[in-house]
């Protein structure tokens, strides 16, 4: 090797650097590239299935949960009033006693994969719950009849995860123990179908008086709709619900081809109504005979299904502490059918309430085995409510008293007048009771006398808005229309809500709700603890000012047949339009009072002859039964009389001078002589009677411009929607 000119050893040059030679060059997976996530999923996964297989193994099946407890109702005395239960006791049935028409109709409209998933059905769950989120909150069941069964039997119906969680474990080790058979008899035996029945039987007996053995298809179908919706579906209740939970499982006979269509067609075409039974009468129970505690007690089991499930209100076991006192009760009810005794006697209803809003009587009919509605409280006892009449009037006064109108504004108080527009932009004819007239008369004489012509410039001028506002802040829970007549008492309202509103016009102003629970306790825990809270609605002042007014009706107008010895009363009377309903509304200090009397089929019935009277109006036979009620159950009262009130406030537009030669009433300018009849009780009449007529020309209607009125609402009677053809939809199973 040579040495370079420099001295340096003369190298070959450096050859340029090679990679090694490799294979071809290979992508790794797209497995291998997420192995660590699909480890850790693999390890969550099998923990999963170890901690489901350990809860299999490890957790026992648990008993069943207790059966069916009595729920008790006292009264305020302490003494039991009432127990609450199914109407039948649970007669359990073998399958082979069921008919396959019934297990096949439960089976489709329950759970169609009943026979085939192993206790729950995760892709029903999913159906479920997606159906859910495209119905925007219309919920689809997704258990199965199994779960359904574990939840009746074994966990509640607590919403809870946990619940649910115990219900799906419970289910699969049912499954392993029991063939389905067997689970579907048990299933059967204890769901609920309503009228406190539990079981097929029972169901059978309560709604066809008949054994389950001997359903067809026509029972069977309705009886397997009643599942969903038990309370709901009642046709006693609700024609067209039950119609259509019936349509629903004939839809699933038909889809899952158990029956055909045409057989579903003869069924559709025939009413649910046509062969179920009448509703079993409740409060069979009830320990006070002899005083219409059943329509108490039927309204307090209807409270309390307002606040609980009615399975838990039938067959919890509560214990119910309730309002009613034993010997008002009593008292209420002679006061009433002590007077109204006789065969062909038109019915009475009475509320009275303690100075806490406690319903300490009520009185709702004659004989309950006879008629279930309770009268006492309109639309919630399965009646209407009834007009009024003069009873709304210090409603009408008390907004007028808020707007600062003085009691002794003077008004024209002629038998008949005419106001402009008033009707809903017609001409409104107004008369007094009987066609007496009054001359000029103040508003606090207008209303110890009824004077109708009086109230009817005076919602005119205070507006009917302002007066349905009031009606509601003073306790009239029923649906009121802003019409000029509403001042007549022309609204349908019950006898529950006008002894609210008097009972807040006792406490000056202060409204507190009428009740009827005062506790509630199941398995040793406090539900309910009643601690009744008021709330001011109406200025003392102005309360001061109409139970002034209503001093004077029983004190020297029409409502003398009322006063009490023992004790002042306030209180006001009430006749409709042809002596169709007759009131007197009242109170004491201690207790307030409603008493309604009329014919329950409607008020074209009129109160003739009586009794010995020819024409029953609030000031005779209702005040007559106030007294004879409040006599006996009205503590004396000693109290001195509250002092007179201020009176003074504004007035309103006067009205042309009235010159009656026929009424005996005369008048020119502000002098006024009045001979009219002595006072009694008004009727909202519409048709012309004897006597003077005033028409008010516009310009003195007051406000000018008459309010804006609104229709009267148009009520239809909800029928079964019929069905023609047979179209199926579909069905998804629950």
């Amino acid at each position: 090797m040579r040495r370079s000119s420099q001295g340096l050893l003369d190298l070959p040059p450096v050859a340029a650097a090679r990679p090694p030679l490799r294979g071809p060059v290979r992508r790794r997976s797209w497995f291998w590239r997420y192995r660590r996530v699909w480890f850790l999923l693999g390890i969550l996964a099998f923990t999963t299935l170890a901690g489901a297989a350990w809860v299999l193994t490890q957790i026992p099946l648990p008993p069943e949960a207790p059966q069916a407890q009595t729920t008790i109702l006292y009264d305020a005395a302490g003494g039991q009033l009432a127990t609450l239960h199914g109407v039948e006791n649970r007669f359990p049935v073998s399958i082979d006693k069921i008919p396959p028409v019934l297990t096949a109709a439960v089976v489709a409209a329950e759970d169609r994969k009943f026979f085939v998933h192993g206790g729950i059905d995760p892709f029903g769950i999913a159906r479920a719950t997606w159906a859910d989120i495209r119905q925007k909150g219309v919920t689809q069941g997704g258990s199965t009849i199994t779960q359904q069964y574990v939840k009746n039997a074994y966990v509640g119906t607590d919403y809870t995860l946990w619940r649910k969680i115990r219900e799906a474990v419970i289910s699969v080790k049912i499954e392993r123990k029991l063939d389905k058979n067997q689970i579907l008899e048990r299933y059967l035996n204890t769901v609920y179908f309503g009228r406190g029945a539990y079981g097929v039987q029972a169901a059978s007996k309560a709604y066809f008086n008949s054994d389950v053995g001997d359903l067809g298809l026509k029972e069977a179908s309705y009886l397997a709709g009643l599942i969903r919706s038990p309370s709901a579906g009642d046709v006693a209740d609700d024609p067209v619900e039950a119609h259509d939970l019936r349509f629903i499982v004939l839809s699933a006979m038909v889809d899952t081809k158990i029956i055909t269509a045409e057989q579903a067609n003869e069924v559709e075409a025939i009413p649910v109504g046509n062969y179920v039974v009448a509703k079993p009468i409740p409060g069979s129970e009830v320990t006070l005979k002899g005083a219409g505690a059943e329509y108490f007690v039927a309204y307090v089991q209807r409270e309390l299904t307002k606040l609980y499930p009615e399975d838990q209100v039938l067959r919890g076991g509560m214990r119910v502490y309730t309002t009613l006192d034993p010997g008002s009760q009593r008292q209420a009810y002679d006061a009433v059918y002590g007077l109204l005794d006789r065969s062909g006697d038109p019915a009475g209803a009475l509320v009275s309430l303690d100075n806490e809003g406690r319903v300490v009587a009520m009185v709702g009919g004659r004989d309950w085995a006879t008629s279930q509605v309770n009268l006492a409280v309109g639309t919630d006892g399965g009646g209407s409510g009834r007009q009024a009449g003069s009873t709304f009037k210090p409603i009408v006064l008390a907004e007028a008293m808020n707007q600062g109108i003085s009691l002794e504004a003077p008004f024209a108080g002629p038998a008949k007048i005419v106001l402009p527009k008033a009707d809903n932009g017609a001409d409104w004819e107004v008369n007094n009771y009987e066609g007496a007239a009054f001359g000029r008369v103040s508003l606090l004489n207008a209303t110890a006398n009824s004077v109708n012509t009086v109230y009817a410039q005076l919602v005119v001028q205070v507006g009917p808005d302002k007066v349905v506002d009031m009606a509601h802040r003073l306790g009239v829970k029923s649906d009121l229309n802003p019409n000029a007549s509403i001042a007549l008492g022309t609204a349908d309202v019950s006898v529950l809500d006008m002894a609210s509103t008097y009972l807040t016009f006792q406490a000056k102003g202060m409204h507190v709700e009428p009740r009827v629970i005062r506790k509630i306790t199941q398995n040793d825990s406090v539900l309910v603890d009643d601690k009744p809270k008021s709330t001011r609605v109406l200025d003392r002042a102005v309360a001061d000012k109409v139970n002034y007014a209503l001093q004077q009706v029983v004190d020297a107008g029409s409502g003398t047949a009322a006063a009490l010895s023992q004790a002042q009363v306030w209180g006001k009377t009430g006749t409709t339009d042809l002596y169709g309903d007759a009131w007197f509304v009242g109170y004491t200090r201690q207790l307030t009072t409603a008493v309604w009397m009329g014919y329950p089929e409607g008020q074209s019935k009129p109160l003739y002859d009586i009794h010995g009277v020819k024409k029953v109006n609030g000031g005779s036979l209702p005040a007559q039964i106030f007294k004879r009620f409040m006599t006996k159950a009205s503590p004396p009262d000693a109290t001195p009389p509250d002092k007179v009130p201020d009176l003074t406030g504004k007035t309103v537009p006067s009205v042309p001078s009235v010159t009656s030669p026929s009424s005996g009433s005369t008048s020119s300018g502000s002098s006024t002589t009045t001979t009219a009849a002595p006072a009694q009780d008004d009727s909202p009449a519409t048709t012309a009677r004897p006597g003077p007529v005033v028409t008010l020309p516009e310009p003195v209607t007051v406000p000018t411009t008459p309010p804006a009125f609104t229709p009267p609402t148009v009520v239809t009677t909800t029928t079964p929607r019929p069905r023609s053809t047979f179209t199926i939809p579909t069905i998804p199973s629950r």
